[in-house]
């Protein structure tokens, strides 16, 4: 379960609140006014930005203090981060890791990493050689092969067209569904938070409010959500 408990951030005058929990395997939809704080608080759930009070905490282990790489954590963001100068097979291998120092057992991971997000024979190529589809598919495989509990989207699919958007979500919720993974994506496309996330969570006015059922929250929207969807 993932709790965030009493948490503010503060950025400047900007201030944001959230006090709620979500359970194993949940999807989740954050959705709001641009600049509200969506992907602040990945950024903080994260540990890629501090909290200025509460706590995050992950099956009651208190995560707040621990930087990126030590919370059971993959954050995919809209660049994708895979590097120019390596192979897709290398910029996966740093999935697993990130000294590239990898067994054959790692090798086979790789390959059936790329055989599930549709990449089968795309190892060799440099990211430059894939299109942005296929890029979105790379550093969703890497994702995979961090094999962690909770993962952040943060808008990773923006840049792609309507129909290949709505593929890669259905990817994602595949995936999610056969590893268990509870996952929070940041998104300004309430068609998008329908497809993917039974449970969304409105960020305005400076709260992150508990996730609510995502149709019932979208057909009766508050007011700060009936604004912003206009």
């Amino acid at each position: 379960m993932l709790q965030l408990e009493n948490l503010t951030i503060t950025q400047g005058s900007f201030a944001l609140t959230a006090n709620w929990q979500a359970p194993k395997g949940a999807r989740i939809a954050l959705i709001g006014p641009s600049g509200a704080g969506k992907s602040t608080l990945l950024s903080v759930i994260g540990g890629f930005f501090p909290a200025a009070q509460g706590r995050i905490l992950w099956d009651g282990a208190d995560l707040t203090s621990l930087p990126p790489g030590a919370r059971p954590i993959t954050t995919l963001f809209q660049d994708q981060n895979l590097f120019p100068h390596l192979t897709i097979a290398q910029n996966l291998g740093l999935g697993i890791s990130p000294s590239l120092r990898l067994t054959s057992a790692d090798h086979a991971r790789i390959e059936t990493a790329l055989a599930q997000t549709g990449l089968s024979g795309f190892g060799p190529r440099k990211p430059a050689q894939l299109s942005g589809g296929q890029q979105s598919r790379a550093a969703l495989a890497r994702a995979l092969l961090r094999d962690k509990p909770l993962l952040l989207l943060d808008e990773p699919f923006a840049a792609l067209g309507p129909a290949l958007k709505a593929e890669m979500l259905g990817l994602v919720s595949d995936l999610a569904d056969s590893s268990g993974a509870t996952v929070l994506m940041v998104t300004h496309d309430p068609q998008d938070a329908r497809r993917f996330a039974p449970l969304t969570c409105l960020v305005a006015g400076g709260v992150a409010h508990a996730p609510q059922p995502t149709e019932s929250l979208l057909q009766n929207p508050p007011p700060e959500l009936a604004a912003y969807l206009g």
